[in-house]
């Protein structure tokens, strides 16, 4: 797995999203549980659409007046590979905007979720409620990265967004100190 980067989100069961096992949504892409800001167009995120560090996060925040009181902190890291709806091959964040980055000291795996296109991609599972077909933890994400593996494989993606796809597991991390 390549470390991606960090994201801090607005984490609920939005209104509407029937399905039963699902308590909340940890889903990577931002149609169902939303980013702390929209933060693209301040320039700070890496090639894969995430922060480096969370401190690039709290600059986005500080520099907008962005409260983050009530977000949480994510860690993500991709597979190697994404799959077109036929074949695997390599995936590497864009290349016109620098990626370097610093992973957790800890963390805690949630799950994994399948990303069509970047990380700032839909998640199929949330965003076109495939959880409904596709069985998921608590979190709306596979658990192992074998079943989103497998998923993929047997075409269980391919009628709900566009491709590539690709894995990422899904990581939990404290905010640092300097958090409110």
């Amino acid at each position: 797995m390549i470390p991606a980067g960090y994201l801090a989100k607005r984490v609920q069961k939005p209104e509407g999203f029937n399905i039963d096992t699902v308590a909340d949504v940890y889903s990577v892409g931002d149609c169902v549980n939303e980013d702390f800001a929209d933060y693209i167009n301040s320039w700070k995120h890496n090639g894969f659409w995430l922060f480096d560090s969370p401190q690039a996060i709290r600059s986005v925040a500080d520099e907008n007046s962005i409260d983050l009181t009530g977000t949480l902190f994510f860690y993500y890291e991709v597979y190697e590979k994404e799959f077109d709806g036929k074949a695997w091959s390599g995936v590497q964040s864009e290349p016109s905007m620098p990626t370097q980055v610093s992973p957790p000291r800890t963390k805690t795996l949630e799950g994994f979720d399948v990303v069509a296109g970047n990380a700032h991609g839909h998640s199929p599972l949330s965003c076109n409620g495939l959880a409904k077909e596709i069985p998921t933890n608590t979190h709306c994400l596979l658990t192992s990265f074998d079943e989103a593996f497998n998923a993929l494989e047997s075409g269980a993606f391919i009628h709900s967004e566009s491709g590539p796809y690709r894995i990422f597991a899904v990581y939990s991390i404290d905010w640092p100190e300097e958090h409110p």
